[in-house]
């Protein structure tokens, strides 16, 4: 026999009765509707569930429940329940999700827990459950984080926004937002911030972001923050600031200025870079092209930089702009670790304020290296014969320091090799600084060039050391050859590599034709 339902309008319903009074208005006039739980198979079994939900539901959700009954939403309405358990029939309803949430790896002690604290899950159809599970997959979230995931934040389940985020992710991104990526913006990110995603990632693109780089782009970026939490017309305004300073390209190159506010933090430290360069903002746009992480810096923090290097190195404004023109990353170095001994090293070597702004701006990188890297260098330089803490020095720090210790130490050992003395090497240095930094391949090619392919002594590097800094192939192989062919072999390295190619051709031409009279006149003769 069927037990019965009783859909009382009663404004006061007994306290006595086990009803559950919804909607309570005392201008509601009594209706009672009977039916037996047969009549309830229009109903999904979850729906009969949503029935005893009602005082949280929507008015859309009330005509789906009460419409098939002949019911209208807007009466008072109490349930009453005879001869049915309504404790055992809510567990009998869910116990078939534990299959799915079995698969996932969420045991039915977890899945009973959930299923309590969001009731939600349970009214949702299984196809349903189970399309948005595979939906989760299909993106690249394997079982240990989806379980992760439903267990953090079970909306993931429900959530009606979260289905085209994910339709997005996977057909029109094809699924390359990284997993942990995706696992974090559905952790975060409240479901109805996702709407209009789509809109905002086709922005992206639209303004120039390739479809090669938007998912280096979207993967480098915190997605809530970026894009979910702001307006279309936000992200758009940010972009079009940056227009005039490489816009586009620096956040393809540096996703994470989309982090930042434009009002709050891009635009005053903008502004900063541009009062600092005179105003100069094409300027401005090269520091930012050359270096975009400078826009991670505070104007706090970068003011503290300028500000110790005006009052502890004597350098002007100016100077430091330019100074930051060819080392942007200048704002990264700590003040106290890094430019404090470095700049004081350099007072101890005798140098001044403009000695320390012409050294700075050959060899900025003195103000980046480590300790241990700069220590391995200067003791090399002691053992080799250059005196600590004189002007030579460092001019020899500042021309080792766009080399590693490894190929300072190969290079060295080159010239002992070849039978130059630690005082030769010195020398040579001296007269030409930059033999120390070149690579210690492409100098064995040029000296073995010089003793085998022109015949010379490699003792002349001592008068000219600078042989070593011109190209092998361009340079020294096609004047050599050149010249050899009109005058022999016998010729300054000096003014066969350092006249310019317009002197040198014009040279060569007069030569020829100086040749070609003197044979005429021998055959006239």
């Amino acid at each position: 026999m069927d037990a019965l339902l009783t859909l009382s309008a009663n404004p006061f319903p007994s306290s006595s009765s086990s009803s559950f009074t919804l909607f309570p208005h005392p201008l509601f006039l009594p209706t009672t509707v009977r039916f037996s739980l047969a009549s309830l198979s229009a109903f999904h079994p979850h729906e009969c569930l949503f029935l005893l939900k009602l005082s949280k539901a929507s008015r859309i959700e009330h005509k789906r429940v009460f419409l098939p009954v002949g019911l209208r939403p807007t009466k008072q309405i109490s349930v009453l329940c005879s001869g049915i358990n309504s404790t055992a029939n809510l567990h009998g309803d869910t116990r078939f999700l534990f299959p799915l949430f079995g698969e996932i790896g969420i045991k039915e002690k977890e899945t009973e827990l959930l299923l309590e604290k969001n009731p939600a899950i349970a009214l949702t159809s299984l196809d349903s459950l189970r399309a948005r599970v595979h939906s989760l997959q299909s993106v690249g979230i394997d079982s240990l984080a989806l379980s992760y995931l439903i267990t953090k934040c079970p909306t993931v389940l429900t959530a009606e926004e979260i289905g085209p985020f994910l339709c997005f992710v996977c057909d029109e991104l094809e699924s390359k937002i990284e997993p942990a990526q995706l696992k974090r913006i559905l952790t975060n990110t409240d479901p109805r911030f996702l709407v209009g995603f789509d809109q905002k990632v086709k922005l992206l693109l639209n303004r120039g972001v390739s479809c090669e780089k938007i998912a280096f782009v979207l993967n480098n970026v915190n997605l809530t923050k970026a894009l979910c939490h702001r307006p279309v017309e936000e992200i758009d305004r940010s972009i079009a600031f940056l227009g005039r300073f490489g816009g586009i390209d620096l956040i393809v190159k540096r996703p994470v200025i989309l982090n930042y506010d434009l009002d709050s933090e891009l635009i005053p430290r903008v502004r900063f870079l541009v009062e600092l360069s005179g105003g100069d903002k094409d300027a401005t746009g090269n520091v930012l092209r050359k270096f975009p992480m400078i826009l991670s810096y505070s104007v706090k923090h970068m003011e503290g930089h300028i500000e110790f290097l005006k009052s502890f190195a004597g350098l002007n404004t100016h100077e430091i702009f330019k100074i930051l023109l060819v080392f942007p990353s200048l704002v990264t170095a700590s003040r106290e670790r890094k430019l404090r001994p470095r700049i004081e090293f350099l007072k101890q070597c005798g140098l001044e304020t403009d000695d320390i702004f012409k050294f700075l701006i050959k060899a900025p990188l003195f103000l980046g290296l480590s300790f241990d890297n700069i220590e391995y260098k200067l003791v090399f330089l002691l053992k080799i014969g250059y005196k600590y803490r004189t002007r030579d020095m460092a001019v020899a720090m500042g021309s080792v320091t766009r080399t590693s210790c490894e190929n300072l130490q190969k290079v060295i050992g080159l010239f002992l090799n070849y039978g130059f003395s630690c005082a030769d090497i010195v020398a040579m240095s001296m007269r030409h600084p930059q033999v120390l930094q070149y690579n210690h391949n492409s100098l064995e090619e040029k000296v073995e060039y010089l003793v085998e392919g022109m015949g010379r002594e490699v003792g002349e590097l001592l008068a000219f050391p600078a042989f070593l800094g011109y190209r092998l192939d361009e340079r020294i192989k096609a004047r050599y050859e050149a010249r050899k062919k009109i005058v022999g072999g016998g010729m300054s390295l000096n003014k066969l590599l350092t006249v310019s190619t317009e002197r040198f051709l014009r040279k060569k031409k007069g030569t020829k034709l100086l040749h070609m009279i003197e044979d005429l006149n021998g055959n006239g003769g």
